[in-house]
């Protein structure tokens, strides 16, 4: 998986490097007020775990007030990139390396009139519209006013604050005027070109997961809710190894087969004398 950083309060300056291994954070050394990386394992609250699998949040026994997109943690939760995870009131989100990407000539392009594949979809995993799906075979309107699909009753809220359309096989989130633009997979943006398993977030709360079918994968891979391409391994094999099939295999079925019914053959033969 690509390399994750664990920005600390919003500051571009304040981030950890989140590689493989584990990762403790805690109260540093004479500063009770301020997060990062320790080595005293007593100090941690959280510890952020990555593996080939992901990144798993663990909290220390003992430790309150832990929480991931405001719903409290007392044990463990697998992250995903974008994620809001709280310490002692202080949040920390998990970004990429690398920005969100921008669309490109592609904002300049009109919403096809055509209907849009159906299986793209906007699923909330956040706020009001927890468990809700929004199809993109349509463009969607996100804002406070009475039109919009995504509806978010906010006073400080935009009427029309963004717009989501297809463009070809392009998501497009659009920004329509708003003051804080919207964040994407921990990232403030206004205008992005949007994969799946891309994180959206509205007004902070209102959290949404790209899904869409994803063009052009191996076989043997499959894709997590989060959009990773993961290869399947089974026990023993080499992470990521696309082994041919042998030659030999279908010559050697065929021995075997010829050997049970040779079997079987002298078991009815002797069996009836």
């Amino acid at each position: 998986m690509e390399n994750l950083k664990l920005r600390i309060a919003d500051d571009v300056r304040s981030e950890l490097s989140l590689g493989a291994g584990v990762h403790a954070v805690g109260p540093l050394k004479g500063r009770d007020d301020l997060l990062g990386l320790v080595d005293d394992a007593q100090a941690a609250r959280v510890r952020f775990c990555v593996d080939r699998r992901g990144v798993w949040l663990t909290v220390a026994e003992g430790a309150r007030g832990v929480h991931v997109n405001g719903r409290e943690v007392r044990r463990m939760a697998m992250l995903r990139v974008g994620d809001a995870v709280y310490v002692d009131g202080v949040e920390m989100r998990v970004v990429g390396s690398t920005a969100p990407e921008l669309p490109g000539a592609a904002l300049h392009e009109p919403a096809s009139d055509a209907t849009g594949d159906p299986r793209v979809v906007l699923r909330g995993v956040g706020g009001q519209y927890h468990g809700r799906s929004f199809t993109l075979e349509q463009p969607r309107l996100v804002g406070r006013s009475a039109d919009a699909d995504i509806r978010i009753d906010d006073p400080s809220f935009a009427d029309r604050h963004a717009r989501l359309d297809l463009v070809g096989d392009d998501i497009i989130l659009r920004d329509l005027g708003s003051a804080e633009g919207t964040l994407v997979n921990g990232e403030p943006m206004r205008d992005a070109l949007l994969r799946p398993g891309d994180q959206v977030v509205f007004d902070a709360h209102h959290r949404f997961v790209v899904e869409a079918p994803v063009r052009g994968r191996s076989p043997g891979e499959h894709v997590r809710d989060d959009g990773e391409r993961v290869v399947e391994v089974v026990e023993g094999d080499d992470v990521g190894l696309d082994r041919p099939a042998s030659p030999w295999r279908l010559p050697w079925l065929l021995l075997a087969a010829l050997v049970i019914a040779g079997l079987l053959a002298l078991l009815l033969l002797f069996g009836s004398g």
